[in-house]
């Protein structure tokens, strides 16, 4: 059915809209891509974060001591709604157990730990993480530190008190540097809020690229290249982008209402401004794409490249991991990520209520991709001079006989 499409291309632009609508409505795994998949997608990512707040995850503790002072502190450990303590007899297994995933961070409470602070020795509590998991491993560090300084602090108040210091000096001595931590936003460390947004990010730009380069390998797979050259590649292209653009902008609005309209995240600024930088967004994974599939031609190798480029959109946001101490070359890769500048102007609309004046300056950060647009007719006039050339072989072939 598709080549019977392809074989009779329309000249006009609507006409080739209605030949991309109908191809992908003949096409089972595109129709998938931008209707039911996306939407499995995020539902699926919202029920995985759906909790919002971790809770009791696994952190062993080896106690050396088993003094009432250790006790104490593993009582202050436990108490926390963060913290789930499971005991170990020696590090060696709390370190298997980290390794193993079955615990996510280890205490050690070193022996004669209440004789060293009754006696003013400083003894060290040794705290580990796994820092590979980075947003659970600086959640459990900073738990572990404020559980433990709680149980620690109250004890050296009593000590000075016992000392004969007046009560006020004490808690003087105790807190000399007084900090007061306010969250302008995610107050409540929510990980919905914090990670749900770039999450879908990342699955739409992959979604994105992977309906363009099907749209443009369907050209390859039904042997009608030559017909897009006949009718006008350009406004094939045209077509392709208006269609697909159109639908991905779709889902884009279904996942804000989502995210702002349904579950009721903060959004501090106007979401038209969100859907402005999806659009631009957009254009740039379309050149990108366009740029490969001219210069490859080849459907698999197409789908492969693009999909090494943007598979790690997520890693490259620098939601989680600040991207300045990243190496040189994954900076330099990070900037040719459409993903990359968008979420500059999502964080700034979602968190700080940013103006247009802001998002116009943001947009200019995509101005390198325009440099892809005569590098792509470059190679479509390659190919149209291909295209020609095999049209005179055969003109040739056909007058010697």
């Amino acid at each position: 059915m598709l080549i019977a499409i392809q074989a009779s291309t329309p000249d006009s632009i609507w006409g080739l809209i209605k030949r991309e609508l109908l191809a992908l409505w003949h096409d089972p795994w595109q129709l998938a891509l931008v209707s039911y998949i996306p939407i499995l997608g995020i539902l699926g990512l919202w029920w995985l974060f759906s909790a919002g707040h971790p809770q009791q995850l696994p952190v062993a503790i080896v106690d050396h001591d088993n003094s009432q002072m250790s006790r104490m502190l593993t009582r202050n450990l436990q108490a926390n709604s963060v913290i789930s303590t499971l005991h170990y007899q020696d590090v060696a297994s709390a370190k298997a157990a980290m390794e193993s995933s079955t615990v996510y961070a280890m205490v050690q409470l070193p022996h004669q730990l209440q004789h060293d602070l009754l006696t003013g020795h400083q003894p060290s509590i040794d705290i580990r993480y796994n820092s590979q998991y980075l947003l659970v491993g600086k959640l459990l560090s900073s738990q572990l530190q404020l559980s433990l300084a709680a149980g620690l602090k109250d004890k050296a108040l009593l000590k000075q008190l016992a000392a004969g210091v007046p009560k006020v000096q004490a808690e003087v001595n105790l807190h000399l540097i007084e900090t007061q931590i306010s969250p302008l936003y995610n107050a409540n460390t929510n990980y919905v809020v914090f990670l749900l947004p770039p999450v879908l990010l990342a699955l739409v730009q992959i979604l994105a690229m992977l309906v363009f380069a099907n749209s443009l390998n369907r050209e390859l797979n039904c042997s009608s290249l030559k017909l897009c050259f006949d009718a006008g590649i350009y406004r094939v292209i045209v077509a392709k982008l208006m269609v697909n653009t159109l639908l991905l902008l779709l889902h884009g609005a279904l996942i804000f209402s989502l995210l702002y309209g349904v579950l009721g995240l903060p959004l501090a600024g106007d979401p038209l401004q969100l859907l402005i930088a999806q659009f631009v967004m957009l254009m740039a994974v379309w050149l990108i794409v366009l740029t490969i599939f001219f210069m490859l031609q080849e459907s698999a190798r197409v789908i492969s490249f693009c999909t090494a480029l943007f598979a790690p959109a997520f890693a490259f946001m620098g939601v989680t991991f600040p991207t300045q101490e990243m190496p040189l070359i994954a900076q330099w890769w990070r900037q040719i990520m459409p993903s990359s500048h968008y979420i500059e102007t999502h964080i700034g609309v979602v968190s700080y209520g940013q103006d247009y004046l802001t998002l116009a300056q943001q947009l200019t950060s995509y101005w390198g991709f325009a440099v892809l647009i005569p590098l792509i007719g470059l190679l479509i006039n390659r190919g149209l001079k291909g295209e020609s050339s095999a049209d005179s072989q055969a003109n040739n072939m056909a007058k010697e006989h």
